[in-house]
């Protein structure tokens, strides 16, 4: 006779698993499975098996398929995207937009992340998933980093950071979603040196060829 599966919530030779652990292992293999293997291929019933955990705790736990996923994917990559506080805004935001970078072209995480964006249009769980574990999540790290940086003076008081952070992140966005240029290093530093540096024309500088009135 075949051994009967475990419970769910159990393991042989102990007792009940505690929720959160079982939370945890979900999140794990669900992120491991994204970043692999991306979205399409990606069940209920398959996560159930990989993780141990029923169709029913995860149902009791997510109202679908994106919604998980959503969560299981920011718990994968937060640990990469952390906004760093050194004390040099300069560096911290070539840091942070650099992890940015590298998850968004060199893993599959970009590629999962324009999928849930896309699946967001059609569920209004995981669009609100979206905002609320993601997208204001990280928002409200960047403003605060940004926030101290205006407090030590590395950026005037009178800047409207939210827009900073639109300028900064919806670049690299927009490259991304509609590729007609590459998301490289040297982009990334331009967007933090235009920023930080501006625009303007500097004194002594000589304009460029083709810009003279």
């Amino acid at each position: 006779m075949s051994t009967p599966a475990p419970e769910e919530g159990t393991r042989r030779g102990r007792g009940r698993r505690p929720a959160d652990e079982v939370r945890a292992d979900v999140l794990h293999t669900v992120g491991e499975l994204l970043l692999a293997e991306g979205l399409a291929d990606l069940t209920f019933e398959r996560i159930a098996r990989a993780s141990g955990a029923s169709k029913t705790t995860l149902y009791k736990w997510w109202p679908s398929k994106g919604t998980l996923a959503l969560d299981a994917y920011v718990h994968a990559v937060e640990p990469t995207l952390a906004f760093p506080d050194t004390g040099d805004i300069r560096a911290d935001l070539l840091t942070q937009l650099r992890a940015f970078v590298h998850v968004m072209t060199e893993t599959r995480g970009g590629h999962v992340l324009t999928e849930l964006i896309g699946e967001s249009q059609a569920d209004a769980d995981l669009a609100a998933a979206y905002r609320k574990l993601y997208s204001s999540h990280r928002r409200r790290l960047a403003e605060e980093r940004l926030q101290r940086a205006q407090e030590v003076g590395q950026i005037s008081a009178s800047i409207d950071v939210r827009v900073l952070i639109d300028q900064l992140w919806g670049a690299v966005y927009h490259r991304l979603l509609i590729p007609d240029e590459p998301v490289t290093d040297d982009f990334v530093v331009a967007l933090v040196t235009n920023l930080l540096d501006g625009i303007g024309p500097r004194p002594g500088l000589t304009p460029a060829a083709g810009t003279e009135r």
